[in-house]
């Protein structure tokens, strides 16, 4: 009986921590670029207050964004460990173009948060692949 309780427990358990994880994985993968574009920019213009001309120019710069690392994350599946370095640097210059295009959309305070976000951002992102190494390790 004992035995019994003891594993209905433990299947009770199982299935409820792997709906949890698949459950928040999936909500991240469904998202469309033009889902992805919104959020972005609505997020933008509540942080930095952004009036309708600098919402619609973010907006057009997001998408391409968007547009851009979607065909860059392809790209990275495709290509061996040599093609990163390369591509790294890609991306690096590519960020580098997109800041000097907001810094000509956005007021200098505007541009300072946007900033300052960008590298919370950053930041928060490192935590979590740290994270994420250390579960590794764990398991």
């Amino acid at each position: 009986m004992k035995k019994l309780v003891l594993a209905a427990l433990l299947v009770v358990g199982l299935t409820a921590f792997a709906q949890e994880k698949q459950g928040r994985r999936a909500g991240k993968e469904s998202l469309t670029s033009d889902e992805k574009v919104n959020i972005q920019v609505k997020r933008m213009t509540k942080d930095l207050n952004l009036n309708e001309k600098q919402a619609t120019d973010v907006r057009a710069l997001v998408a391409k964004q968007v547009q851009k690392r979607e065909d860059m994350k392809t790209e990275l599946k495709a290509i061996k460990e040599k093609q990163r370095t390369e591509l790294k640097a890609k991306m690096e210059k590519e960020q580098a173009t997109v800041s000097a295009e907001y810094k000509k959309i956005l007021t200098p305070e505007q541009y300072a948060q946007w900033e300052k976000n960008r590298e919370e951002k950053k930041e928060k992102m490192k935590e979590r692949v740290i994270e994420r190494r250390e579960k590794k390790v764990i398991k």
